[in-house]
């Protein structure tokens, strides 16, 4: 048993999934510190406020509301409210599957990508829907803790966080614990759409464009699709390589 996890999400404080994370991190440690946003902050990625101030509302033991992101949360609960660093940072249980382009808008990610700067062992985890309005939580719940057991006693660079999919199955029916690489995922782009609001007056909604792409053999997609619980180590170094190659034909270093 670990003695501290500092456990947040991007949904908002009264998730579902975040009271699954809840249950997976209280058989893993004896102290379970809850900092997660009042708001829904899905699509923040890893931004943290710098020009307006946070506000905490305490919710009960360890447990705290935050008027910010995700990764202003990891901050504020390991920097601020803990007395000592969290040993584990867990982020999630996001509603629905983070893959490809996705891990680089989502609040969920984002959390985990922060707790990493900080230092701090952090892992993702998310949970696959095929119809939202009937997430398989228990899933997640079953099968959580006995997959953060097994990744704590691999162990991973400390420059890494963790990304970790449950796919849209029952329990019993999932395969294995399997890594995989970041593949295109489902986003084809971003759109907007005008609509007009009962005062004549004109707003707007951003959202992702998805659709179907070639996600490869190796990739995260095509893991999960395949019923598998799925692994990607993820890190802020984003160098092409291949373009790097390319351009360092012509370009001093």
């Amino acid at each position: 048993m670990l003695d501290r996890i500092l456990i947040t999400n991007d949904d908002g404080i009264e998730a579902p999934g975040l009271k699954v994370l809840e249950r997976i991190a209280r058989e893993l440690a004896h102290e379970v510190w809850v900092v997660a946003p009042e708001h829904d902050q899905s699509g923040v990625s890893h931004a943290v406020s710098l020009h307006h101030p946070i506000r905490v509302s305490e919710r009960g033991l360890r447990r705290y509301g935050i008027t910010g992101t995700p990764g202003d949360c990891a901050v504020m609960g390991a920097c601020h409210l803990m007395p000592d660093m969290p040993q584990l940072l867990l982020s999630g249980v996001n509603r629905g599957a983070n893959l490809g382009l996705e891990t680089v808008f989502s609040g969920t990610v984002g959390g985990a990508m922060t707790g990493m700067l900080l230092g701090i062992p952090s892992i993702a985890l998310s949970q696959a829907w095929t119809d939202r309005a009937l997430v398989r939580w228990d899933t997640a719940a079953t099968l959580g803790a006995d997959v953060v057991r097994r990744l704590l006693t691999i162990g991973w660079s400390a420059a890494t966080c963790l990304n970790v999919n449950f796919p849209d199955l029952p329990a019993e029916d999932v395969g294995s614990l399997t890594l995989a690489r970041q593949g295109p995922g489902l986003i084809q782009g971003l759109q907007v759409e005008a609509r007009t609001d009962p005062r004549a007056l004109t707003y707007h909604w951003i959202s992702f464009r998805r659709g179907p792409r070639n996600q490869g053999p190796e990739s995260d997609a095509e893991a999960l699709h395949a019923g598998k619980i799925v692994v990607t180590p993820l890190r802020y170094d984003r160098t092409d390589e291949e373009a790097y190659a390319m351009l360092a034909k012509v370009l001093p270093r």
